[in-house]
This record gives structure tokens, sequence and C-alpha cells, in this order.
């Protein structure tokens, strides 16, 4: 495995994953390799959470909604295959690639008959991993999730593409990243410590004013020059994303 490169973006915490991101389910035992997928798909922006034990992950899996779930076969306390087979009883929308180290064509045809959606063994090539990953989530079982809309405004999820009216906007990624929340939220007030939780990943503190600097930074991009404006203040409460109309 090479290690995955920088982010290369701006400063800015660029690289740390909002919780709003697409969120992912790595299911690994070997600290090493869980650190280094860990690692890598922060750095393209995913959120990542680690589960070191098969009843950890399908606790985890069961009470988050992931957009997709990377999964081991060779779990400690309950086994990868038999994690697959109780987790499709109940998500069986959710995407899962299989990572493991077993080579056997009898575990992959019986990993994909119990209904994982691809097959990765170590040791790989991590280029090749997040190709796998961003097809299956541009494929991804819940496609509405992954493009939101609101008036002329979408914002693509997996491509990270924002546009108006057909243009497209140039985010930082911490710009994207509010954006989605606002829109994944569209048509009802967000409180600046909501916000912050969400898009910030930290208490909030009453003393900082970043919300509203970046929320000035998003409407020179999406509203100016367009009408109806989509960034709203509302009194006393924080922002809403939509038009009057929207209000609920």
């Amino acid at each position: 495995m090479r290690e995955p490169q920088g982010c290369g973006l701006p400063s800015e915490s660029a690289c740390r994953s909002p919780k709003e991101a697409l969120r992912i389910l790595v299911a690994e035992d070997d600290r090493p390799v869980a650190s280094f997928l860990k690692k890598g798909l922060e750095a393209e922006q995913y959120a990542v959470d680690v589960a070191a034990g098969g009843e950890e992950a399908l606790s985890l899996a069961e009470a988050v909604d992931y957009d997709l779930m990377l999964l081991d076969l060779t779990l400690p306390e309950l086994d990868g295959l038999d994690l697959l087979k109780r987790l499709r009883a109940q998500k069986r929308n959710l995407p899962v690639l299989i990572l493991t180290g077993r080579n056997r064509v009898e575990d992959r045809v019986k990993g994909l008959d119990l209904g994982a959606d691809d097959y990765v063994t170590k040791p790989f090539a991590y280029r090749e991993l997040s190709a796998r990953v961003r097809a299956l989530l541009r494929r991804g079982h819940r496609p509405p999730e992954l493009k939101l809309k609101v008036g002329d405004l979408e914002l693509d999820r997996v491509e990270r593409i924002v546009r108006r009216g057909g243009k497209t906007l140039e985010l930082t990624p911490k710009e994207f990243a509010l954006l989605e929340y606002l829109m994944r939220n569209a048509g009802r007030a967000v409180t600046r410590v909501m916000i912050i939780e969400h898009v910030w990943n930290f208490s909030f503190d009453t003393m900082t004013n970043v919300v509203d600097v970046y929320i000035n930074y998003l409407r020179r991009k999406v509203d100016a020059g367009s009408e109806p404006k989509l960034i709203q203040t509302v009194r006393g409460i924080g922002y809403r994303l939509g038009t009057a109309a929207d209000e609920s």
C-alpha cells in the first residue's frame, strides 16, 4: 500500500472532514491499515468512522446513515461475512466494499452473493481503492442524496461541484461543507450552534464569528448577481437556505 497523497487544499483545516460530508464506515481491526484508510479518505473530504470489531461495526451501521462501508472479512467478535449477512437484512441499500487479505475465489463469491458491491484484496494500491469508492458512491443506491438541488442551485456531493444557473461556483472545502449543510436543511432555520457543530466539528464558542464570516463568503459566491437570494438571515436564530416561499 502506498501512502495517500495529501489533499493539496488551502489551510483552513481543509483536510478535516465535516460531519455532513459523505460518511464512510471502515470496519478493519488492523490498526495501521485502518489509520492508512482513514487518513487517505479524510484527505478526499469524506467523513470516516472506524470500527475495530464486527459487533462495533454492526452497531454503528445500524445507528448511522452511512453512504458506504469498507469491510474487512477477518474481524474479531463477528466475522465479516456474518456481519454482512446480518447487515443486509436491515440495510439493503448500503453500498459495501469488501477489503480483505483472503484471496480464495470462494470467499469472493460468497461475499458478493451475500450482497457486497465490490471486492478488493490486500495489498492494494490506494488510488485503485479510491476509484472504486467513487464508483460505488456515484452509482450508489441512494442517488437523490448525492445530488442536492434548491431552485437553480445544485450541489454534487460525489464530484464536489456546485453550480447556480448552470455556472460553476468555486468554493473552498469549508464553504462547500457549509453550503451542503444548509442545503440538506433547506427551508428550515439552523442555528449558529448547529452549524458550527456540524461543519467545524467542535463545540460552539460564543466569542467566535466564524459562521457569520463564512456565510458572507458564501453569499458573495452563491447569491451575488443571482435572484432570488437564497441565503437568508433568520433574526434571533441563525440562517436558512431557500426563498420566502420555502419558510416552514
